[in-house]
């Protein structure tokens, strides 16, 4: 069977579409094949496409126009951050000043205070050489009568000793 079909198609002189006996017939189904691909297109295919295609472009724009207000939003943002920064360092600033004056004053306070000692030790140091001093002469004046009276002992006289103190007091007055 399938020889007499070849054998068939090379009698009739070749393929079946360009047989110009069945072009009318052709022409009519590729018409109604287009108005039908037509028709499905038209009706459900693209109305479905513009409608994705709309929504996507809704959805874009309603991006875009989030996207410019968190822009503006973290444009906002970083000018109260920097507004936000330059108090902080103006209060940091204003801090270290006032601590500064308060280490000032009390740094002044303890030098003070510690002047206030040290002319206090001071006096106390002057009073005590001041006496210590008052009691050298009056040593020296002791060890001086002593001495005077060892030395005329020594020369083998005998002296009184208001003479030698006399003699000694007279002495160390000038």
């Amino acid at each position: 069977m399938a020889t007499e079909t070849v054998a068939g198609q090379e009698a009739s002189g070749g393929i079946p579409q360009l047989d110009l006996s069945s072009f009318p017939n052709q022409i009519f189904w590729l018409l109604v094949a287009l108005v039908a691909i037509y028709l499905v297109l038209s009706r459900i295919a693209l109305p479905r496409i513009s409608g994705v295609l709309a929504e996507r472009a809704g959805t874009i724009s309603n991006d875009l126009a989030a996207a410019e207000e968190m822009k503006l939003r973290a444009t906002a943002a970083e000018v109260a951050y920097e507004k936000a920064l330059a108090d902080a360092r103006t209060e940091s600033n204003r801090i270290g000043e006032q601590a500064r004056v308060a280490a000032q004053a009390d740094l002044d306070a303890a030098i003070a205070d510690a002047d206030r000692t040290i002319a206090a030790q001071t006096a106390k140091a002057e009073a005590s050489i001041a006496e210590i001093r008052a009691s050298a002469a009056d040593n020296v004046a002791i060890v001086a009568k002593d001495v005077a009276q060892a030395l005329v002992t020594a020369m083998g006289a005998t002296a009184d000793q208001s003479m030698i103190d006399a003699a000694v007091t007279d002495r160390m007055k000038g």
